[in-house]
């Protein structure tokens, strides 16, 4: 949708939002409103009672926080102009992360999705937790892609780093044009920052819990087996099984969580192998079940989730990272398990 489209579906949703409150009177609208060195995209003319009010509106497409964060400035350019005007900033999507940027700046907003925040003279209209009717796929892959996942990984996985973007491309083995894509996209988000040092992840906390949102274990093609043997027995043999052929693996889930927090219990174990499963799976002497599983082995999305595993009592096991990840998509224990790691392993490095 083009800019000026969106202009003009903002204004109609303003206005009709505006007319049903009883004691407001909608004067006019003006589009591209401008003064000396200055212009917004909306300027509304309301009496409220007996008081006359303007609001101005800044439209932006996309309504990410960086992006409103230009908006608002703006705004107060022109507010330095004029009198009786209240600032409002619209977006076809107002996130939350947004909303609490304008909040935090005395700035209204509208989106086309129904989200609406206004107050000003004894007057507070809210709408909110209207989900976005258009999500920009390209704009969400290009954050939780594959590979833009191996990026978000080693940042993660070093946290307060600054990274240079060829040095972040060659550690995540991407390419250089993604990791510049991909430091724009956080960066409009606010998930990091830019100094002369380089990029920074500025809210780590909120990218790996936006992240644990659009992930789940099962993008893995997860084959599910059966032994007579304990997991941990299963857990030790294909270790050593993969150690000597070198055979890329790590624990997760369950196998991983118990050597991060040993005192975890569990009857069915994990782990990643990145090649020969089949083969793997007829040394341990497993049997493929459609049911009851005590043992599984995920056949990996991408070579990223091997990024950072370490050894652990002898056997290799998946970051912390990765581990949140995988654990926070497994209702019951495994969300448990996942707050656990997360507040006793992860945030504190933050």
């Amino acid at each position: 949708m083009k800019e000026q489209e969106i202009v003009v579906k903002i204004k109609d949703e303003l206005e009709r939002t505006l007319r049903d409150v009883p004691f407001i009177e909608f004067r006019r609208s003006v589009m591209q409103a401008s003064l000396p060195g200055v212009q917004v995209d909306l300027l509304l003319e309301l009496k409220i009672r007996d008081n006359l009010q303007k609001v101005i509106v800044e439209v932006k497409s996309p309504g990410e926080p960086r992006i409103i964060r230009a908006a608002i400035q703006q705004l107060r350019e022109y507010l330095g102009r004029t009198e009786d005007a209240y600032p409002m900033v619209a977006a076809p999507y107002i996130s939350d992360d947004t909303a609490r940027v304008c909040r935090k700046n005395g700035v209204g907003y509208i989106d086309l999705a129904g989200n609406f925040f206004l107050n000003f003279d004894q007057l507070y209209i809210e709408r909110r937790n209207y989900p976005n009717p258009a999500i920009e796929k390209r704009q969400v892959r290009s954050i939780f892609s594959p590979k833009s996942g191996r990026m978000m990984r080693v940042m993660l996985s070093n946290p307060g780093r600054s990274w240079r973007v060829q040095e972040l491309a060659r550690e995540a083995k991407v390419s250089l044009g993604l990791a510049s894509r991909l430091k724009e996209r956080l960066l409009d988000l606010e998930y990091a920052s830019e100094k002369e040092n380089g990029l920074t992840l500025s809210r780590p906390s909120e990218l790996l819990k936006q992240w644990a949102n659009n992930y789940s274990f099962r993008k893995n093609k997860v084959y599910d087996y059966f032994s007579l043997e304990e997991p941990k027995e299963l857990e030790r043999n294909l270790s050593q099984y993969c150690e000597k052929r070198g055979i890329p693996y790590a624990l997760t889930l369950f196998s991983g969580a118990a050597l991060v927090a040993p005192y975890m219990r569990y009857t069915r174990g994990f782990a990643y192998v990145g090649n020969d499963i089949g083969e793997v799976a007829d040394s341990l002497g497993l049997k493929q079940v459609s049911s009851g599983p005590n043992f599984s082995i995920l056949e990996p999305y991408d070579e990223g989730v091997f990024y950072d595993s370490r050894e652990i009592d002898g056997m290799r096991v998946v970051s912390d990272v990765q581990l949140y990840l995988d654990l926070v998509g497994f209702k019951g224990r495994g969300e448990e398990s996942a707050e656990f790691l997360f507040e006793q392993r992860i945030k504190p490095q933050w």
